[in-house]
């Protein structure tokens, strides 16, 4: 059964830092591109990071969060990371991850298809 489950969402102040997991189940994370999205409220949900298949194996950072996020993959947990760093307000919303539908894709043309349940991230002082 496939699953995505996010997890490490938290209340932090600005400036601090929260690592993201998600953790994937029924099939192997590393033949698809998987990224990290995130929704703030009222707000439509926008892309965060992602990581290429193996095939690719590059990143891709939004121009928002560069220099402060980053996404890693540890491929005996079948697991995708996303590090926050430097945490602003405006990064406050929940956080999701998501498979791309194409085997052995590339971020830059993936077509996001299954999706985790999300983690809350609230950045506040």
């Amino acid at each position: 059964q496939l699953q995505l489950v996010e997890s490490g969402g938290g209340a932090v102040q600005p400036g601090g830092s929260l690592t993201l997991a998600c953790t994937i189940s029924g099939f192997t994370s590393t033949d698809f591109a998987i990224g990290w999205y995130r929704q703030a409220p009222g707000k439509e949900r926008e892309p965060v990071a992602c990581v290429s298949s193996a095939r690719y194996g590059n990143t891709a950072i939004a121009d928002s969060v560069k220099g402060r996020f980053s996404i890693s993959r540890v491929n005996v947990k079948n697991t995708v990371y996303l590090q926050m760093n430097r945490l602003r307000t405006e990064d406050t919303g929940t956080y999701y991850c998501t498979k791309d539908n194409n085997r052995m894709g590339v971020c830059q043309t993936a077509d996001w298809g299954s999706w985790g349940q999300g983690t809350q991230v609230t950045v506040s002082p």
